[in-house]
């Protein structure tokens, strides 16, 4: 089956994580990404200790579903291919500082010139204005902006902590593939293609709204801020190791008592048997929570847990999430040979759809690897591409 993107074309001039990842949602939908590389090639491509055989797992991940062109941008030649192409594309993403599109002449003003119907999409750290517009953006950045690194701890107390995941890239490189598919639906309607232009810290900021910043939403209100709370409490220590339990409903809260063997003591005393009491105890209340949970092994917990319908899971170690039987259950994991890399394990996308595929249809590309190819599709003659290669313009695919 055809994906839900298929026949958009999609020209991807990012590099490192946030748009590289957007793209890629792109191509796991069905759209045809080209990825346009400087002759250098994307810095991921770079291998370091999560390579084999040349091929970088990240890079892999993140570029998977994309054919590449090596073209040189610096070059008038260069910058008169990637007009051509961009006259039948659909979509164009770029993760450029703020500027640098117009001073390869190719800011919005000029695209659209060049292609009314383009979805123009601008990936960048805090946007084109601002006292931080000029700075180099980095993950690390803008978790310390957004507020992300004061989220596992108190910094008038202890030293804030990033989270240790590029959060903020992921969030910004879904966000942008979420914009592009409106801008797209917009675009049936109207006819006209538009700019869409998604900040890390726009992204970071929607993201932690909703609960971490709840605090801050109402506007000159002198109520005291309410505590943070801690999301610590969701991981508790066993007699053996440590589990995961979320009780929200009474009904859970119920059931984790009774896995506990909490019941009479806690639905009986009037310093736990409501949310704010619990709240207003809150230090007596998580010390007896504490000790009954280390009388019991992992094992049995789960069990007790399970009987009793409380939302828990066993933690998993990074290993230990590839063997997980639910993971394996879903098929949420899809095994694959990669020409160069070997057999890869990689995410399936995570949206499902009942009449369109969404799938790994390519493997990451190596660097060049389909130039001639696509500038074939693209209506560029045999003669002009040989002149392209001939002058260097259009590299020739490199092995990695």
């Amino acid at each position: 089956m055809p994906g839900p993107l298929d026949g958009v074309k999609v020209l991807d001039l990012t590099s490192i994580y946030s748009g590289p990842i957007c793209a890629s949602i792109l191509g796991d939908h069905g759209a045809d990404v080209v990825k346009i590389e400087a002759p250098e090639g994307d810095t991921m491509r770079g291998g370091g200790r999560y390579a084999r055989h040349g091929v970088p797992g990240p890079f892999a991940m993140m570029n998977r579903n994309k054919r590449s062109m090596v073209l040189d941008l610096r070059t008038d030649m260069g910058k008169d291919v990637l007009r051509r192409m961009l006259e039948q594309a659909d979509v164009v993403v770029e993760n450029y500082r703020p500027g640098v599109m117009d001073r390869l002449g190719f800011g919005w003003d000029r695209l659209r010139e060049i292609n009314e119907k383009l979805i123009y999409a601008s990936i960048n750290g805090v946007g084109a204005v601002g006292p931080y517009a000029k700075r180099r953006v980095y993950d690390a950045v803008i978790q310390a902006i957004s507020g992300v690194a004061s989220l596992q701890a108190d910094p008038s107390v202890e030293k804030p902590q990033m989270i240790n995941t590029l959060l903020c890239d992921k969030i910004t490189a879904i966000t942008a593939a979420q914009n592009i598919s409106s801008a797209l639906f917009a675009r049936e309607q109207t006819g006209r293609g538009q700019h869409v232009q998604v900040s890390m810290l726009d992204s970071a900021l929607f993201f932690m709204w909703p609960d971490s910043m709840a605090s801050f939403t109402f506007v000159n209100d002198d109520t005291p801020p309410r505590s943070y709370g801690s999301h610590a409490y969701f991981v508790r220590e066993t007699k053996d190791g440590y589990i995961a339990t979320m009780p929200v409903k009474r009904g859970e809260w119920q059931g984790l008592f009774d896995a506990l063997e909490l019941s009479n003591l806690l639905l009986d005393d009037p310093r736990f048997s409501t949310p704010m009491a619990r709240q207003a105890n809150s230090k007596l209340f998580q010390k007896i929570l504490n000790d009954s949970y280390q009388k019991f092994t992992t094992k049995e917990l789960v069990e007790r847990l399970e009987e009793n319908q409380v939302p828990f899971a066993e933690i998993n170690s990074r290993p230990e999430v590839i063997e997980d039987p639910q993971i394996k259950a879903m098929g949420a994991l899809m095994e694959f040979d990669h020409p160069l890399g070997g057999r890869m394990r990689q995410p399936r996308p995570p949206g499902r759809f009942s009449d369109t595929e969404t799938d790994i249809f390519r493997c990451s590309p190596e660097l060049g690897e389909h130039g001639a190819e696509v500038l074939g599709e693209y209506g560029f003659t045999e003669e002009e591409i040989s002149a392209l290669f001939d002058e260097g313009v259009i590299v020739p695919a490199v092995a990695q």
